[in-house]
């Protein structure tokens, strides 16, 4: 089975990703809010947890938001949203303000919003909706027959 252009260009982007923003990041080990952040760290990715309730999750320290990430911080490549789809809105501005931009917003499975997601494609960045980040990762990077 042939691979589609979209799953192409998934695989690129994880492929070219080394630091994600997990904002709706949790600490119950059985949240998806903790799972997912767990596997792509443990697949080698530099996970920067975002959220106001937590100080630190996954031997990570966690920011409040976005805009508190300090000039020092490894560039994001990747803002991962586990957020309600109607608190989206409330982190395009956070989002566009982060520089250099990040390459990609990711909201995970049953998370989209559309005016959202034109706002961020319009500034240039690639736009995942309702899909998980760590189902894509196992199923593009499987190794090949």
């Amino acid at each position: 089975m042939e691979a589609s252009h979209e799953d192409e260009g998934l695989r690129q982007l994880l492929n070219q990703t080394r630091t994600i923003a997990v904002v709706g990041i949790k600490q119950g080990e059985r949240d998806d809010a903790y799972r997912v952040p767990l596997y792509m760290q443990d697949h080698g990715y530099c996970i920067v947890p975002i959220n106001p309730k937590l100080t630190e999750v996954l031997g990570e320290c966690v920011y409040s938001s976005l805009s508190d990430l300090p000039e020092s911080s490894p560039p994001i490549d990747i803002v991962n949203l586990f957020r309600a789809s109607n608190q989206i809105p409330g982190h395009v501005d956070e989002i566009l303000a982060i520089q250099p931009r990040p390459r990609a917003v990711w909201m995970q499975l049953g998370i989209e919003h559309g005016p959202s997601a034109k706002r961020l494609w319009t500034a240039g960045i690639q736009v995942i909706q309702d899909r998980c980040i760590m189902v894509d990762h196992q199923r593009l990077t499987k190794p090949g027959p």
